[in-house]
């Protein structure tokens, strides 16, 4: 079995990865992380796709957590894309990073996160960025 990550590259997303090195470890299992990648103009990091698989997969190395790394190409819509990995990998434990959504996002577009939650037979561990 593994822990799955959805990860983006932002407060969210790195206390996310945060807690699913932990949780892999505690579990001792391996992990998928699930990259989506952003478009170009949106993207704040010097860090290129590769390259923060990198840093990401020596998070989860230096805990003695084997992490397989999976991108999601950019304009792939990142709860259909996860969870098509979910189904590919079947993980005991699915981990995101979640923001509060605006209320006109969570009335009309939905939400990545709600659609994880609602898509996989897993148990889902939201987790927030630290406030401060």
């Amino acid at each position: 079995m593994t822990v799955l990550l959805a990860y983006i590259r932002t407060p969210e997303g790195d206390a996310a990865l945060a807690t699913a090195v932990e949780e892999a470890r505690l579990r001792s299992t391996g992990a998928v992380v699930v990259n989506v990648t952003r478009p170009v103009s949106e993207v704040d990091s010097p860090l290129s796709a590769e390259q923060l698989g990198d840093a990401v997969a020596a998070m989860f190395a230096a805990s003695g957590v084997k992490a397989e790394f999976r991108l999601l190409p950019a304009g792939t819509d990142p709860a259909e894309g996860i969870l098509k990995v979910v189904a590919e990998t079947k993980p005991e434990l699915v981990v995101i990073g979640m923001r509060r959504p605006t209320e006109l996002g969570r009335r009309l577009l939905g939400s990545t996160a709600q659609h994880l939650i609602l898509g996989v037979d897993c148990p889902v561990l939201a987790v927030k960025a630290p406030s401060g």
